[in-house]
């Protein structure tokens, strides 16, 4: 096996020098095209399977020691890429869960509007009963309802929702980049994080400067991230990664704003 997938690796290697296409990014195609073909002999968490990383990783340090110099970038496009190449079948079954997930969550997400909306008809008939009633009796009924629509808890418990969505979205992202996924995948979570993100914007909020300049600054990286997929640049993976270190900070700081009630609080 070792002689193989080094053989292998090592004459792509070869070919590729001689058309001058020896890029980090072919280099890492390279080995996982060989580890991928040869993983699927073996079974997952298989020893074999250590060994067929080592192995090519080996072939790679092997075939550019006589470049000298610094081989960081080369050693790192091999290890992601063998990586890659013997988790193919296990991100396939990943991506699969995934797409399952995502159908769940759009049902849930049906049947909480639905639900939400028979609530609100339900509280509408209420409040019809009262057109009727005296003024102290509908005075009561409509701020019982008004105090149930506008509850802070459960606009809080939905701004949350949409932060940890759009940072997991993001992770997701990360993840899929880092081991093997492709660019149509990670573009999909990039749009689901700006989806999530969108919703947990407040709507009718004055930020503060300091928030307001890192609201603008994720909204640059999540550009940012779009525009490097798109160019299939190699530093997609630092992109993302900022854009995950950026999200988190920015929601941190909103987590420290004011509520409405707080706000009124502060102001009498």
């Amino acid at each position: 096996m070792a002689n193989n997938i080094k053989e292998k690796i090592q004459a792509d290697l070869q070919q590729a020098k001689s058309t001058g296409q020896l890029r980090t990014e072919h280099i890492r195609e390279i080995v996982k095209s060989a580890v991928a073909q040869v993983a699927a002999e073996f079974k997952e968490g298989s020893s074999e399977l250590r060994d067929l990383v080592k192995d090519a990783v080996s072939a790679v340090i092997e075939n550019l020691q006589e470049k000298g110099g610094e081989l960081k970038e080369e050693v790192t496009a091999s290890i992601e890429g063998a990586l890659e190449g013997v988790n193919t079948k296990r991100h396939e079954a990943i991506v699969k869960t995934q797409g399952e997930l995502k159908r769940l969550q759009s049902q849930l997400d049906g049947e909480e509007k639905q639900l939400q909306q028979e609530v609100d008809g339900m509280l509408a008939e209420i409040e019809a009963t009262g057109k009727n009633k005296s003024a102290n009796t509908k005075s009561a009924i409509d701020s019982a309802i008004n105090a149930i629509k506008d509850s802070d808890e459960v606009a809080l418990l939905k701004k949350r929702y949409a932060q940890l969505q759009a940072q997991l979205a993001i992770v997701k992202a990360n993840l899929a980049a880092r081991y093997g996924g492709r660019s149509g995948e990670v573009k999909d979570y990039l749009d689901e994080a700006q989806n999530w993100y969108n919703e947990a914007r407040p709507q009718a909020e004055a930020l503060a400067t300091k928030v307001e300049e890192k609201r603008s600054h994720l909204e640059d990286q999540l550009g940012a991230a779009g525009t490097a997929l798109a160019k299939k640049e190699r530093q997609l993976k630092q992109t993302l990664r900022e854009l995950l270190l950026t999200t988190a900070d920015f929601f941190k700081d909103k987590d420290k704003e004011p509520t409405d009630k707080q706000k009124e609080t502060a102001n009498k």
